[in-house]
């Protein structure tokens, strides 16, 4: 076919030969076939699964299908391709469930960027050594504040109870009914165990302060590398490095995450966290709008609580000044 603007003997004359593709589409595969599985670890593009408690380990990539989406430690996926797990298969995540809870940080107060840490897990464990590096309550609040915000249960650990008594520290939690454990090495781990039986537990805390003890203690195979606290600044090197999931040989999950200096909390709503505390709310129920609830709030309905209430008001104040304190741990 010519056109009218050149002569046919002309080369331009002739029309370009139309591609040939099919017509786009928004049907997507189905996947009938993926294999469910549950993200252990994730590194450098590379993510292992599990597909069950005794099943095969799995490496797998991020299927292109899932755009930008983060696929994180914890997620529940699906999995398509070689799933034997043989040394150099490969398989692929083509779908990633609804979370039932994301366990957030951010890297300060003012960064509006969230470290997304662990979906799915329902508990979290904030491991704090008595003594050897001593104890920074600060990090302590905040990670109650984070677990709150997530919808887990909170379980404070106090580890190396051999240096030091516990009870300073416990006495200042013991009004929110915090539930704790405390260990040290050596000691038998029943109690906590029985915590973690079932569960999703996610373990946070400072390096050095027997976070990869206590992991190798409950999951005897899991050889986590044990660090040791400078004596000069009296905090702990760095030893694990990715969060990594690990199944207990009891039932349930723990997942053992590398020691954090900082736990920004820029994400969290402040009203929210004070839904956490039933009793609490429903003393705000009269303060007027925009009321913060904190200590310097004259007409908040939290002040008017007297005897032991007054003293769970005191700890929630405190956790919720944690999260406009910029500190690093």
């Amino acid at each position: 076919m010519t056109t009218g603007r050149y002569g046919s003997e002309d080369p331009e004359s002739y029309e370009r030969p139309r591609r040939h593709t099919r017509p786009r589409t928004k049907d997507r595969p189905a996947h009938k076939d993926a294999v469910p599985a549950v993200v252990v670890t994730v590194d450098r593009g590379r993510y292992t699964c599990r597909l069950g408690e005794t099943e095969p380990i799995v490496t797998a990539m991020k299927s292109r299908s899932l755009g930008p989406k983060a696929v994180i430690t914890g997620d529940r996926v699906r999995l398509v391709g070689d799933t034997s797990g043989d040394d150099g298969s490969l398989a692929r995540i083509v779908t990633v469930d609804e979370r039932t809870t994301v366990l957030r940080r951010t890297a300060d107060d003012d960064d509006p960027v969230e470290r997304v840490i662990v979906a799915n897990a329902d508990q979290l464990v904030i491991v704090t050594a008595l003594a050897d590096p001593e104890p920074r309550q600060g990090l302590i609040d905040r990670a109650l504040v984070a677990a709150y915000d997530a919808g887990m249960d909170p379980l404070l650990c106090l580890t190396k109870a051999d240096l030091a008594d516990p009870e300073p520290l416990l006495s200042s939690y013991r009004p929110l009914g915090v539930p704790y454990v405390v260990t040290q090495r050596g000691a038998d781990l029943a109690e906590i165990v029985e915590r973690l039986a079932g569960r999703t537990s996610v373990l946070l805390g400072h390096s050095g302060v027997g976070k990869s003890t206590l992991v190798n203690a409950l999951v005897p195979d899991a050889f986590r590398e044990v660090g040791v606290v400078n004596t000069v600044t009296g905090r702990g090197r760095h030893t694990s490095v990715s969060a990594i999931m690990l199944a207990l040989p009891g039932g349930g999950w723990i997942v053992d995450t590398p020691g954090i200096r900082s736990f920004g909390l820029a994400h969290v709503d402040p009203d929210k966290l004070i839904e956490a505390f039933p009793d609490l709310h429903e003393l705000t129920r009269d303060c007027p709008r925009g009321c913060t609830h904190g200590e310097n709030e004259p007409e908040c309905g939290l002040s008017e609580a007297t005897g032991q209430e007054a003293d769970r008001v005191q700890s929630f104040r405190r956790l919720l000044a944690s999260r406009e304190a910029a500190e690093h741990y």
